[in-house]
């Protein structure tokens, strides 16, 4: 993890951003809108984000994945207790 006041206070909206372009990044965002859309919650404001399930990360299908808070789904799960 980078440190200094780019990454102060748990503001990681930039390094969110640039994650977004990598093209992992980038695939999985846009599976992760087309989920979003098919299960029917894309724009509805409810503030939560669709996460695959380990080992689905490139499918479309609303099966392979649950909606989580963006603090939980975008948190590593390499750092993290909670994904064993």
């Amino acid at each position: 993890m980078a440190s200094g006041a780019k990454y102060a206070n748990g503001n990681y909206k930039g390094q969110q951003k640039a994650y977004n372009k990598t093209k992992k990044g980038l695939a999985l965002r846009v599976n992760a809108n087309a989920i979003n859309r098919k299960k029917g919650t894309y724009g509805n404001g409810d503030g939560l984000d669709v996460a695959h399930k380990k080992g689905k990360q490139n499918s479309k299908k609303a099966k392979d994945a649950t909606l989580q808070k963006p603090s939980n789904n975008r948190r590593s799960r390499l750092k993290s207790s909670n994904y064993a």
